[in-house]
């Protein structure tokens, strides 16, 4: 069972500094999609979509608390407003919108599992969280059936995939450096080899 007090300086630091770090690759991501879009057409939004989902599935994988996807997500956008994002104080609610959708599935797991099909899950609970958020925002009721369907389909892929498993390669790589030693992630991992 985690740990559920409140947050220690060294967890806060690290999601300070998670938020910080891909608050700059979101930035960069940008540019990829918009490349994308130009070659491929609107629905890259949702095949790259899931890239701005991963901070949340890293964050939580790593401190395995209550809202750490969501604070991540947050971090993330509010770095990015400061770094002259474009999409300004909007992105605040994009950020926490995507980060309830993954932490409602961290939720409903009790915050105990963190393996990939969980994190897989939360990259598509991010995904469905901001495509009802981009259906509104962007009045995707216009749209026809069968395109949203494509879209939302492609977009809980990509929130799979770019979120959910692209976290898990990246918490497994920081793991493996050493760096998380002490961390609920590295006592659940020495829990489970024991």
């Amino acid at each position: 069972m985690p740990d559920k007090r409140g947050w220690t300086l060294r967890e806060t630091l690290i999601v300070t500094v998670l938020g910080a770090v891909f608050a700059v690759l979101y930035l960069g991501w940008v540019q990829v999609w918009l490349i994308a879009q130009a070659i491929f057409g609107p629905v890259t939004m949702d095949v790259v979509m899931g890239f701005w989902f991963v901070v949340s599935i890293v964050a939580a994988s790593i401190i395995r608390k209550p809202g750490a996807a969501f604070v991540s997500e947050v971090l993330a956008a509010g770095v990015q407003i400061l770094l002259g994002s474009p999409a300004g104080l909007l992105l605040l609610v994009t950020g926490a919108v995507q980060g309830a959708g993954a932490e409602v599935v961290f939720a409903a797991t009790r915050w105990r599992n963190y393996s990939l099909p969980v994190l897989m899950a939360a990259g598509v609970g991010a995904a469905i969280f901001s495509f009802i958020y981009t259906w509104i925002r962007f009045d995707y009721g216009a749209l026809e059936p069968g395109l949203l369907l494509v879209m939302f389909v492609l977009r809980c892929l990509s929130g799979a995939v770019l979120g959910g498993w692209l976290g898990y390669v990246i918490v497994e790589a920081l793991y493996r450096t050493g760096a998380l030693a002490g961390l609920a992630i590295d006592h659940a991992k020495r829990s489970a080899a024991a």
